[in-house]
């Protein structure tokens, strides 16, 4: 299992847009063959910029994620409201305190 971190960076004026969006399609994500955990979180002092926070079981999972219907549809729509180039980092877990 590995975790996916992607960073994204709206306009104002289209933050409601994508969380609206977001939680249309948050429950298909999460659905998503191989896909373990989804979070979305936005960031504290730039409320344009978000982040999702996501665990894969394998990076073929993630792979056909992303060349699926669904993540054309999220993607789509999505990639229209930035104000910036998203960035995306995969991941592994090495430690786990709680």
């Amino acid at each position: 299992m590995f975790i996916r971190i992607v960073k994204m960076s709206f306009h104002q004026e289209n933050i409601s847009k994508f969380l609206e969006n977001f939680d249309l399609m948050k429950e298909k994500i999460r659905n998503a063959e191989g896909n373990r955990y989804l979070e979305l979180y936005q960031d504290k002092n730039n409320p344009c910029i978000f982040f999702t926070y996501s665990f894969w079981e394998t990076e073929q999972d993630l792979e056909n994620y992303r060349q699926s219907a669904l993540f054309d549809e999220v993607w789509t729509f999505t990639k229209k409201l930035f104000n910036n180039k998203p960035e995306a980092w995969s991941v592994d877990k090495i430690a786990t305190l709680k």
